[in-house]
């Protein structure tokens, strides 16, 4: 990597630098537009005792559900987890501890950490408890509560396509919590099905700027469907 040329040549130097104890950040929303093939290498690299933020933790067998199986993970932080059955025995267990947020403010954290924002006030999960042990502020008449922001020592990315300065644009749907998890890592690895000489991309269509991307990998992807329903 050279420059503004953010391409890396293998998976294992796109995520050179993670060790032990880290928090990663990971995209994706069930398993639509996760990093499958960054998660794999972690997983090859046996780095443990993380603490990993994403809006779920895979499936079983698939995605992060991955490094659950590997007993790489310490710490989960997500809003979902119930299409997990190895990660709620590890919960019930005692071996994963699990903080749960509410999906939106899971957003705002990251969105706050990435635009420098140490911490915000928010009225959901007041008088739950999520709230408990918390400072508690009135805004109104209105009671909210404050949550820190969230920033990540690596935040693995999966996109559709990019150019070598790192410009990157998601697919659909699949650009639900990546651009949020780009914007707050120390180092963010993207990952993407095709990339592309700098200026094929419309300007207008980017939603991650080069500027948040420090390595760019291009890979092949599986894709897995999570919940398939077919026509009897």
């Amino acid at each position: 990597m050279a420059g503004l040329d953010k391409r890396v040549g293998s998976y294992a130097e796109a995520l050179e630098g993670i060790t032990d104890g880290m928090t990663v950040l990971a995209g994706g929303f069930g398993l639509c537009g996760i990093p499958e093939n960054l998660i794999a290498e972690i997983r090859r690299r046996a780095v443990k005792n993380l603490t990993v933020v994403s809006n779920n933790c895979g499936v079983d067998g698939f995605g992060l559900g991955l490094l659950l199986e590997t007993r790489q993970i310490k710490k989960v932080i997500a809003s979902y987890v119930g299409e997990n059955a190895l990660f709620e025995q590890q919960v019930i267990s005692g071996e994963l501890e699990a903080e749960l947020t509410p999906q939106g403010t899971l957003a705002e954290k990251l969105r706050a950490g990435g635009a420098g924002i140490p911490a915000f006030y928010t009225a959901t999960g007041y008088g739950t408890p999520v709230a408990e042990g918390k400072e508690v502020r009135d805004f109104d008449g209105r009671p909210y509560i404050l949550e820190q922001a969230l920033r990540g020592d690596f935040a693995i990315v999966k996109g559709w396509k990019a150019d070598w300065y790192g410009n990157v644009i998601y697919r659909h749907t699949a650009q639900n919590f990546n651009p949020l998890m780009a914007c707050a890592g120390r180092i963010t690895v993207v990952e993407v099905e095709e990339i592309v000489p700098p200026g094929e991309l419309d300007p207008a269509a980017i939603h991650t700027p080069g500027i948040y991307v420090d390595r760019l990998i291009q890979g092949h992807f599986e894709k897995r469907i999570e919940q398939r329903t077919l026509r009897t």
